[in-house]
């Protein structure tokens, strides 16, 4: 007589997926955990200006997005879509790299990496907003904390709440671009492809990034040493572009739910590369406050996506 078990297996298949979901996922964010302190090491001898280094990163990768786009004979966006290629196009192609840019002049890496911290919770909100879901409080609650405690630290930091920089400002609104530009491009990715998505947003963007290119050029003849060049080439090749290869693979892959959690690694990467190539000191205040920020990120994004699976 044979015995049946009531136990469930665990499928391998669907072990082997989860792993190779959360590894192309690592990848993609690791790839871009190097975006803010290369930055920093682009903009370190001022021989380029952050207006270049935002627009003219982004005109490099649209070149490679167009030349991707026409050798696999993608099809175009139709009708609404390319209104909503302009928003993740405003979001991650000009609004996130330009005011980085300009923000890491005056900041450090780190501080940068604690207030860009927030991002995967201002994702959750602006994915919510925009699918009209109806999470509980405590999404909200966690949410505005991880908000508060951004700002809190950056005011520390300046010496006060009064103390507010502009280049926080800068860094606020960054985020809030990213935030918006990630949750459409998701929702648009279902429709035209993850990598397809980015490429698209990257080619509507190139006029006017190829023009601001080439205006910081005329006011500023960008130079800079060898290590300057490769941190700006990295910027437009990898953290422009390639980085979503891997990011939106693993997504694909899935489970999305939790390979999208791996993005809360970033701000602790960042951090620890702001101390391995910029010798920037690892304080206190800079540990407890991105701890502090990343707890409450976490906190909010799986609120929403247990919300979401019920």
């Amino acid at each position: 007589m044979r015995l049946q078990s009531s136990a469930t297996l665990a499928d391998p298949t669907a072990l082997s997926r989860s792993r190779a979901g959360l590894g192309w996922g690592l990848l993609g964010v690791g790839a871009f955990s190097f975006t803010v302190p290369f930055t920093r090491v682009a903009l370190a001898g001022g021989g380029m200006s952050p207006l270049f280094i935002g627009s003219g990163r982004a005109a490099i990768a649209a070149l490679l997005a167009a030349a991707a786009l026409a050798i696999t004979r993608q099809r175009l966006p139709r009708g609404a879509q390319w209104g909503r290629v302009a928003i993740v196009a405003g979001g991650v192609v000009v609004g996130f790299p330009v005011l980085t840019s300009f923000a890491l002049t005056t900041t450090p890496a780190s501080h940068g990496a604690v207030v860009i911290a927030v991002l995967p919770a201002a994702t959750a909100v602006a994915a919510v907003l925009r699918g009209r879901e109806r999470p509980p409080a405590r999404f909200w609650i966690t949410a505005a904390a991880g908000s508060a405690v951004a700002v809190v630290f950056a005011a520390l930091q300046g010496g006060g709440i009064s103390g507010l920089h502009w280049s926080d400002l800068l860094l606020f609104g960054a985020v809030a671009a990213a935030a918006i530009g990630y949750a459409e491009g998701g929702l648009l990715a279902r429709e035209l492809g993850a990598w397809q998505t980015v490429s698209w947003a990257l080619v509507l963007a190139a006029p006017l990034m190829i023009a601001l290119t080439g205006f910081s050029m005329a006011q500023q003849s960008p130079s800079g040493t060898a290590v300057e060049w490769a941190a700006f080439a990295y910027l437009a090749v990898v953290s422009m572009y390639l980085g979503f290869f891997a990011w939106y693979r693993g997504l694909a892959i899935g489970p999305m739910a939790q390979v999208s959690q791996v993005q809360l690694t970033q701000p602790v990467m960042s951090i620890c590369w702001a101390a391995l190539f910029l010798g920037e000191d690892l304080t206190w205040p800079t540990v407890v406050g991105g701890l502090a920020v990343i707890a409450c990120a976490t906190t909010a994004v799986r609120t929403r996506l247990g919300h979401s699976a019920k």
